[in-house]
């Protein structure tokens, strides 16, 4: 009886790593994509709610595929996200040419877009929520949502994804041209031209993949619940 009571009890506490099993693949069924995300979008939530209980956070991830590919939409409260299907043409073709493959080119679709950036879309939200005055369009904001992201996904043991997302991040990223004139920062470039390198998917995601390589190398960061509790009371 006594172990039938343990057996159950782990089962219940691994129910959402069981349910996040098929996340970083690409999916090709709208309805357990959505599925999937608002699981994992109810977890977060849940992670939160426990660090900072009276915080008033809610958001709800829907299926839209648009040009953005993946976002958070502060007026309705939640990230859209995409699936591989209705990606338009000249999109899918930068995924072949940077990953060197059509199938390696939807392998680093699944990945990070059916993968790794929707709890980075919640950070954005929780950015919102907590009335941080800086949040919205700057590369520091990314930076920050990158970051919540990659801790989570350890809190959740997922390090085996997080390590072939650093492989392939690498392998994209020495593809990409470094946009950035001499004359400015990283940090001062991209966000004075936010909106215009989010429509280049060379130029903005030269930024994203070098964010994420240089997050997953930094040895100094602390766990997810002591991140966000010190983001959340700073």
């Amino acid at each position: 009886m006594k172990k039938t009571l343990i057996l159950i009890a782990f089962l219940c506490a691994s129910a959402p790593l069981f349910a996040q099993k098929n996340w970083f693949t690409l999916y090709q069924d709208s309805a357990k994509l959505t599925n999937d995300a608002i699981k994992i979008t109810a977890d977060f939530e849940k992670d939160i709610k426990k660090i900072s209980p009276n915080l008033e956070f809610s958001v709800k991830s829907v299926l839209k595929t648009s040009p953005y590919l993946i976002y958070y939409n502060n007026i309705y409260k939640a990230a859209f996200l995409p699936i591989w299907e209705q990606v338009i043409p000249p999109q899918k073709n930068f995924f072949y040419e940077v990953a060197g493959s059509e199938e390696e080119g939807r392998k680093v679709f699944g990945l990070f877009f059916n993968g790794f950036y929707l709890p980075h879309e919640l950070g954005h939200a929780l950015q919102y929520a907590s009335k941080d005055s800086a949040a919205g369009l700057s590369y520091r904001n990314e930076y920050l949502a990158n970051t919540i992201a990659m801790l989570w996904w350890r809190k959740h043991k997922r390090d085996k994804e997080l390590k072939l997302c650093y492989e392939y991040a690498k392998k994209v990223f020495s593809k990409l041209p470094n946009p950035v004139p001499s004359d400015m920062t990283e940090e001062e470039y991209f966000t004075k031209n936010y909106e215009q390198a989010t429509r280049n998917p060379y130029v903005y995601g030269y930024m994203q993949f070098k964010q994420f390589i240089k997050i997953y190398e930094d040895k100094n960061l602390q766990e997810f619940d002591v991140f966000i509790n010190n983001y959340l009371n700073k």
